[in-house]
């Protein structure tokens, strides 16, 4: 994809959350202990509604820094708190992607998360609600960050 087809609102929105994002590799990460996240190339994704679905997600782990909402981040993949973290995010951007009018479809990747957040949303009936509501409060946070 080339840069031309960036979408200017959603790179103002995702420029004030004043979180470093830098571009290289071929997977996208938060990473807690340097405080940034990776993003792969714009060009390696198959629409610009996909990248900004995969950063507002990034972005969403990014704020759960304790200098930021101050989340416990130290869920390794496979454990619940790694399961309700990927949710959480994962609502976050669906919720703020319709707030920036980008219809977002699922990507492939999506099965995988959602078979690992079955198993804790079955063992814990308000875990969707939990979830939800810290994705709200990303949502808050990240909406309090931009220009008047």
């Amino acid at each position: 994809m080339p840069e031309t087809e960036r979408i200017a609102h959603a790179e103002r929105f995702c420029a004030a959350l004043s979180i470093d994002i830098r571009h290289g590799g071929s997977q996208a990460c938060y990473i807690p202990s340097r405080d940034y996240v990776e993003m792969p190339a714009f060009a390696s994704f198959r629409d610009a509604i996909a990248y900004y679905a995969v950063l507002l997600h990034e972005c969403g782990h990014a704020s759960g820094a304790k200098h930021r909402l101050d989340r416990d981040l130290t869920g390794r993949f496979g454990s619940a708190a790694y399961a309700m973290e990927e949710c959480t995010v994962e609502l976050l951007s669906a919720m703020i992607c319709a707030d920036l009018n980008l219809s977002v479809e699922p990507r492939p990747d999506h099965a995988a998360y959602v078979a690992s957040w079955l198993e804790v949303l079955r063992s814990d009936q308000r875990a969707i609600f939990t979830a939800a509501s810290k994705a709200q409060e990303i949502a808050d946070w990240m909406h309090a960050r931009q220009p008047a």
